[in-house]
């Protein structure tokens, strides 16, 4: 046995089989649920497994997930892990033009769609020849395109439950398309086992790290299942999925939504019992706040331990609010990509422009990205991680040699992170180096700057961009959404709250005020849209 995913999970099945594994809830507020135990789960994803296997699509082959969060969508991850298909996860966001340039850069020869988006990908495979084989979940509306693909339901009642399959490796791939802050997606290439230790809790951050692959079934025999895990944001993003097969690997319960309704993400945490909530920063988690306080007021939160945000921060304004209203959980910003996995977790609370510090792995350094030297006590550098990394980008040699280095015998992935490191080796990470804004020779990260725009009281999210000068080259523009109900935010009277928490270069000088900030459906920060806007706008006139 190698550490491969697919038998990591089937051996974790054959000790605990009728223990519960995946809840999901398709329409939240209609009891419209599906419980299935680890044995369970593990034949319906048999079934799809052999389908896939009947319809052709080979080992090695690549399957892309155009869903929205359901059983469906981990139940096809599982089955292409036991096929040896390669799974590719689908931003269901994209449009016509995205979606061919991501069918096509993956090589997709299947698709398991959503059949409400049966439009966009009729459109797409006009020019993706490629893709031959197609499954839809769900009914198509009556005016959807016709498609040559087989229903879901179809496809896994004619799989066959058993297992069956070949022998598998610690080589398979694992692919996780992140479109980050700039370009087009790119395509993330993880072996199996570099997955399991960096990102999926074999490398385990708080306890022994898991010895050999028997070791991981023989501590799901002797350990309980106390905990269930709740990735409430889209399962396209690498995180939710990530965090599920946390859950699997260690036989603990996992649930999902199909999407992210607040109200309802309260009520399932009550009614089942949640202890472990990942999110992605203050975009999720201030609904959580608002039903909290409004009409989920007195909701039963009790058995939840942990609230984690991982793509980006939960503020320290925003923390503390949502501790005053479930004191026992404990909140944490975890630091990680679709890169490099698991870096660290936030050591204390930083408090406005002053980033974000870290207790790093063993694995992270802050090094110098032209020698990938360390840099010195408070110099500025990137984060990097060796050992369990990628193997690079699909279909991207020239960002994969920009990326990943060899040094000492070691793969490492340099990341686009800027951090200095202290004497005592605590990491503070600046924010993005595609984001960092240079404003009359000076550098300013935006994350900094919207911590502090963040502890005003009126302000209730905040992006911060750069936009062009002609005396300081670029300035620091702020795009707010203000509380419902608050006055009217000047410009002058944000400056003022900035001076306690920002040296005076960073403190914005235009104030663009927007009915609601946009982000992914993840939570993750658009800079490019809040660029636009800050642009559109560098008269000044809003503020």
């Amino acid at each position: 046995m190698e550490y491969n995913l697919a038998d990591l999970f089937e051996s974790v099945v054959d000790v605990v089989p009728d223990r519960e594994a995946l809840v999901h809830v398709d329409h939240p507020g209609t009891g419209a649920e599906r419980r299935l135990t680890y044995a369970a789960l593990d034949a319906a994803a048999n079934r799809i497994a052999h389908h896939l296997v009947e319809a052709g699509v080979k080992p090695g082959e690549h399957l892309g997930l155009h869903l929205y969060n359901g059983v469906e969508y981990l139940q096809t991850v599982l089955g292409c892990l036991k096929a040896r298909v390669v799974p590719v996860n689908v931003n269901y966001r994209y449009v016509e033009e995205e979606l061919v340039y991501l069918y096509r850069d993956a090589d997709l020869v299947a698709l398991v769609f959503d059949a409400e988006f049966a439009d966009r990908v009729a459109a797409a495979l006009t020019r993706t020849p490629g893709l031959r084989h197609l499954v839809r979940v769900g009914t198509p509306a009556a005016d959807a395109p016709a498609l040559d693909a087989v229903g879901f339901a179809a496809a896994e009642a004619a799989g066959s439950p058993e297992r069956g399959f070949g022998p598998r490796s610690a080589d398979d791939q694992f692919i996780i398309y992140t479109g980050g802050t700039t370009g087009m997606p790119k395509g993330v290439m993880w072996r199996q086992e570099d997955l399991f230790f960096a990102g999926l809790g074999g490398g385990a951050p708080t306890g022994e790290p898991v010895g050999r692959p028997e070791e991981l079934a023989e501590r799901v025999a002797a350990g309980g299942d106390g905990i269930t895990f709740f990735p409430t944001p889209p399962l396209m993003h690498g995180t939710s999925t990530l965090t599920a097969f946390i859950g699997f690997n260690f036989g603990q319960r996992v649930v999902t939504h199909r999407k992210f309704v607040p109200e309802e993400v309260l009520r399932t945490i009550a009614r089942e019992k949640v202890t472990s909530v990942s999110l992605v920063g203050d975009a999720m988690l201030r609904p959580l706040i608002d039903a909290l306080s409004g009409p989920l007021k007195g909701t039963d939160c009790s058995s939840l331990f942990s609230v984690s945000s991982s793509g980006a921060i939960m503020s320290d304004t925003v923390r503390a609010q949502f501790q005053e209203l479930v004191p026992n959980a404990m909140l944490l910003n975890n630091f990680g990509s679709s890169e490099s996995g698991f870096n660290g977790t936030a050591t204390q609370d930083s408090g406005p422009g002053k980033g974000f510090m870290l207790r790093v792995n063993s694995r992270t350094r802050v090094v110098d990205p032209a020698t990938h030297e360390p840099v010195g006590v408070g110099e500025v550098g990137r984060v990097a991680q060796r050992g369990h990394v990628p193997l690079g980008y699909y279909n991207d040699p020239r960002k994969t040699a920009e990326t990943f280095f060899q040094k000492d015998g070691e793969r490492w992935v340099l990341l686009g992170d800027m951090a200095t490191v202290d004497a005592d080796g605590v990491v503070t990470v600046l924010g993005r180096g595609s984001q960092c804004i240079n404003t009359g020779g000076e550098k300013v990260y935006p994350e900094e700057v919207e911590q502090a725009l963040k502890s005003h009281p009126d302000v209730y999210d905040a992006l911060v961009a750069g936009v062009p000068d002609a005396k300081w080259g670029n300035h620091v523009a702020a795009v707010v959404q203000l509380r419902p109900g608050a006055p009217a935010l000047t410009l002058d009277r944000l400056r003022t709250h900035c001076r306690s928490h920002l040296a005076g270069y960073k403190i914005p000088r235009q104030l663009v005020l927007t009915d609601s900030i946009r982000r992914s459906p993840s939570g993750k920060a658009d800079y490019r849209w809040a660029r636009a806007v800050a642009s559109r706008s560098a008269d000044g006139a809003s503020s």
